[in-house]
């Protein structure tokens, strides 16, 4: 396992579209996760998608199990690894929150996102993977969903005002990283 490096905006590796993985349980898609999952955890991600590490493929992961250090009052997510992902929103309902990210570090904005979604997919093994997520589960999902399409949050932030330094808009949470 090793901890890779993040790639940060303004790399244009973060802004292609990822192609489906095809090939599962192999060493190599193994030995992709347990590098996503070190480097996640080396951060206190909340998620991370291939992409971010510079790896032009459908695989995410996001989730611990238990409450993340820097959304310290939102609710746990389960903890998942999902290749070739498919969202879907259960209804037009939005949500607006704060969302930080790893390769856009030091920063967070208000970001519109749908408040219920279904998301399916694989697992590393190519097994089914069909759920219901909403508020913050959905938010996380959608996020990481959104680098295999080349999109980073600050591309769907609506209201500028609301984008700064966490720093700034958060004075006294330890926030040397996001996502």
């Amino acid at each position: 396992m090793t901890i890779r490096e993040i790639l940060k905006m303004g790399e244009a590796r973060l802004l292609r579209t990822a192609p489906a993985v095809t090939e599962f349980d192999t060493p190599e898609l193994h030995a992709l996760v347990a590098d996503m999952l070190e480097t996640m955890a080396a951060v206190n991600g909340a998620g991370l998608a291939a992409p971010q590490i510079g790896v032009n493929l459908q695989v995410v992961i996001f989730g611990s199990g238990e409450v993340n250090p820097r959304y310290p009052h939102e609710p746990p997510i389960p903890a998942t690894i999902l290749l070739n992902p498919v969202i879907t929103p259960l209804d037009e309902e939005e949500q607006v929150g704060w969302e930080g990210c790893l390769s856009v570090p030091g920063m967070r904005a208000m970001v519109p996102r749908w408040q219920r979604i279904r998301y399916t997919g694989v697992d590393v093994h190519g097994r089914s993977i069909d759920r219901r997520a909403e508020g913050f589960h959905s938010r996380v999902v959608q996020h990481e969903c959104d680098h295999l399409i080349g999109k980073l949050y600050p591309m769907r932030v609506r209201d500028f005002s609301q984008f700064g330094f966490t720093s700034v808009l958060f004075p006294g949470l330890d926030d040397n990283t996001d996502d």
